[in-house]
């Protein structure tokens, strides 16, 4: 199962990209765990709220995977969890950074701040998209992670998706079958 990960600051996407992607290939998608969590429990949060919400993010993940064709798209990660709590609280959960340097999605997508902000009870900060974005850009590359940067219109950030999609789908294929001998 081939795992594809959407990231990036609030308000870049993730949501209707993720579900795009999982239409577009007939698959499932993990929703955002914190959004549920939150819209029950209020938008204030602790750390020890990040940690649940952490926990719930990877069964969400778990359980797209469970019932997925071929690719499962989630929508946010944990590096999500981790850039929040280190910004928010000045540090992140042990196992929380240990499980991020564990996991392996086959694609990361960082979604670019170049859409307009879409003001929601659940978003904090309309003017720090782009320090948070230099932040995920800074967390992938250290982490070595197969990653794309996705931009532009909605139109352009779903064909630039599909690409990337697309290329670790063929990639994945058996020798035989990506030289057409198959």
């Amino acid at each position: 199962m081939l795992r594809v990960a959407l990231t990036g600051p609030e308000s870049t996407g993730k949501t209707t990209l993720s579900r795009q992607l999982a239409e577009h290939y007939q698959t499932t998608w993990a929703p955002e765990y914190a959004r549920s969590y939150l819209e029950t429990h209020g938008p204030s949060y602790t750390l020890d709220d990040l940690n649940v919400i952490a926990r719930g993010q990877v069964a969400a993940e778990e359980e797209a995977a469970a019932r997925a064709h071929r690719v499962v798209f989630c929508d946010t990660d944990l590096l999500v969890i981790k850039v929040w709590a280190e910004h928010a609280f000045g540090q992140c959960p042990e196992w929380v950074k240990q499980r991020i340097e564990q996991q392996h999605y086959d694609l990361v997508l960082l979604l670019g701040v170049d859409i307009p902000w879409e003001a929601d009870p659940l978003r904090e900060h309309p003017h720090h998209r782009q320090y948070f974005y230099s932040i995920y850009q800074a967390e992938l590359s250290s982490l070595m992670s197969n990653y794309a940067e996705i931009s532009g219109t909605p139109e352009q950030r779903l064909e630039q998706a599909c690409f990337f999609v697309d290329a670790l789908l063929a990639d994945t294929k058996p020798a035989a079958a990506r030289t057409g001998l198959v």
